[in-house]
C-alpha cells in the first residue's frame, strides 16, 4: 500500500498536465447563452462522445497497453502515461488551426472581388449579394448562404449584414461587412471601387499571415523532431540496459511522472507561444462586450 500511493500520485500528476493541455486549447469566442455547468462525469462523457472513432480506438488500445505494461512490469504509472502520451502528444505537436483561418480570410478576399465585379455592372447591393452565392468559395459558403437567406426572408439589410459579420466572426469579415453597411445606408455608387480596395488590403493580410505561419512552423517542427529522438533513445535504453531501473521504485515513478509532466508543460508553452492572438473585432455583440 505504501508503494502504491506514490505511483498513484505520479499518475495523477501526469493526467493533470494532459488535462490542462486539453482544457487550454483555443476556442473561437462566440456569444452564447449561459448554460448550467455540467458535472465532471457529464463533461467527461461529452468529450468521449465528441471524439472521432479513430481517437476512441487509439484511447482504448493505449489503455490496454498501459494496463498490460503495468501488469508485466509493476509500473502502475503506465496505466495513465501510455494513454496520455498516445492521445496528448499528437494534440500538442500538431499545428494549430491557423491554416483554416487563413483559408477563410483568403475566401473573403475572393468573394469581395467577385462582389465588386457584380456591383460594377450597376446591380443593386441586395441583388449583387444574391448573385455571388454560386461563386462563393467553400470556406465561407455557409455564411454567405445564410446572408442571402436572410435577405430573401425580408430581413432589414443592416441587420442581415451585422448577422453576417457575426457568422464570419473575424476582424477581416467586420471590415468587409462595415463597408457593405455604409453602402446599404448611403447607396453609394462607388462601392465597387471601395470593395476592390478592401480586397487588395485583405490580400496583403493573407500574405502577411502566411509568412507569419511559415515562421511559426519551424519551432513546431523542431519540437516534433526532439520529441521523436528523445522517445527513440529512451525506448532503446529501456530495452538494452539498466538505465530505467531506478524508475521502477515508487519514488522513481513519481520522479518520472514529474519529469514527463515538465516536458509536456514545455510543449504546451511552446504551442501557446506559436498560437498567436486573433485581431479584435469591431462589429457585433462580441466587440461590444470586449469594449466594456
Amino acid at each position: 500500500m505504501t508503494a502504491l500511493l506514490p505511483a498513484l500520485f505520479g499518475a495523477m500528476t501526469a493526467a493533470g498536465v494532459v488535462g490542462m493541455a486539453l482544457a487550454l486549447r483555443p476556442v473561437p469566442a462566440r456569444a452564447a447563452a449561459p448554460r448550467p455547468t455540467p458535472a465532471f462525469s457529464g463533461r467527461l462523457a461529452g468529450r468521449l462522445a465528441a471524439m472521432t472513432p479513430r481517437a476512441r480506438r487509439v484511447l482504448l488500445g493505449s489503455t490496454a497497453i498501459g494496463l498490460l505494461t503495468a501488469a508485466l512490469t509493476g509500473w502502475l504509472v503506465a496505466v495513465v502515461l501510455v494513454p496520455a502520451a498516445a492521445v496528448g502528444l499528437p494534440l500538442l505537436l500538431s499545428p494549430p488551426p491557423t491554416a483554416e483561418r487563413i483559408n477563410r480570410v483568403e475566401a473573403m478576399e475572393e468573394w469581395t472581388r467577385s462582389l465588386a465585379g457584380v456591383l460594377g455592372g450597376g446591380v443593386g447591393l441586395e441583388q449583387a449579394l444574391t448573385a455571388t452565392l454560386r461563386s462563393t468559395p467553400e470556406p465561407i459558403r455557409a455564411e454567405v448562404t445564410a446572408l442571402v437567406a436572410r435577405l430573401r426572408a425580408r430581413w432589414d439589410t443592416d441587420d442581415a449584414l451585422r448577422a453576417f459579420a457575426d457568422d464570419l466572426n473575424d476582424a477581416t469579415g467586420d471590415l468587409v461587412a462595415a463597408n457593405l453597411l455604409l453602402a446599404a445606408r448611403r447607396r453609394n455608387r462607388s462601392l465597387a471601387a471601395v470593395l476592390h480596395g478592401v480586397a487588395e488590403s485583405v490580400a496583403d493580410d493573407v500574405a502577411a499571415r502566411r509568412r507569419i505561419e511559415s515562421g511559426r512552423a519551424k519551432p513546431r517542427g523542431t519540437a516534433r523532431l526532439v520529441t521523436l529522438i528523445t522517445a527513440s533513445v529512451l525506448a532503446v535504453l529501456a530495452l538494452t540496459g539498466t538505465y530505467i531501473e531506478p524508475y521502477g521504485t515508487p519514488v522513481g515513478q513519481v520522479t518520472l511522472a514529474v519529469l514527463l509532466a515538465a516536458y509536456v508543460a514545455g510543449l504546451l508553452w511552446l504551442r501557446r507561444m506559436a498560437q498567436g492572438t486573433p485581431l479584435p473585432r469591431f462589429l457585433g455583440a462580441t466587440a461590444w462586450e470586449g469594449a466594456r
